[in-house]
């Protein structure tokens, strides 16, 4: 039981500094900036959903990608480690991209955006996709493979959230909140890299030595 509570937890704070919610509400908000509440609110739902069914499908049939295209689950460790850590570093120097997109067809403008780039890569974005394969993989037990989707969903949710309400946590945190936030979910991100990079390398040093 405590081994599942600390995978779930794992899983939780990787996911939620991969997905970073409160890096993602401010894209979230240039992208509808034209948009009605309403219209904000259902690109929002649109956009997690999305995320939830591309990191769900990764988690559970990545391991079918690893044997067609032949890559172990080691290199996409020390892969990932390398994205993570340069994903954590923009974020610790407070880099935040801000997309835009421009469309007179307001509700192809809401499919859209809300697929893509909010859904994909804003959210399910390749750090995150990563950390769904590998954690699967690192998932011994039913019971942590049944809670690291629970992970996915409650990280959606606060992703959700975080953007429906955005105009008024980017108003309470105000600009200097906001950065401190974005460097902390950095941090940890760049201290996820780590362990992922070394605990791929590890594995891919020994068989070397071995031969």
């Amino acid at each position: 039981m405590d081994e599942v509570f600390s995978f779930g937890l794992y899983a939780f704070t990787g996911f939620l500094a991969m997905i970073n919610p409160m890096g993602v509400t401010p894209v979230f908000l240039t992208l509808t900036a034209d948009l009605t509440q309403k219209q904000k609110q259902k690109t929002a739902i649109t956009a997690v959903f999305t995320a939830f069914v591309v990191l769900t499908i990764f988690a559970f049939g990545g391991q079918l990608l690893f044997k067609f295209f032949g890559i172990s689950v080691d290199s996409f460790r020390v892969a990932g480690g390398i994205i993570f850590f340069i994903m954590g570093f923009d974020m610790l120097n407070a880099k935040v991209s801000r997309l835009k997109y421009k469309s007179k067809d307001i509700d192809e403008q809401m499919n859209d955006v809300a697929v893509t780039p909010l859904g994909i890569p804003m959210i399910a974005g390749p750090g995150s996709i990563t950390n769904a394969i590998v954690l699967m993989n690192d998932a011994h037990s039913t019971g942590q493979k049944i809670v690291l989707p629970i992970a996915i969903i409650l990280v959606l949710t606060f992703t959700l959230i975080s953007m429906i309400a955005g105009t008024k946590i980017m108003k309470f945190l105000g600009k200097t909140g906001n950065r401190v936030m974005l460097k902390l979910m950095g941090l940890i991100m760049m201290v996820i890299a780590v362990e992922f990079f070394f605990a791929g390398l590890k594995p891919i040093l020994r068989n070397i030595l071995l031969k």
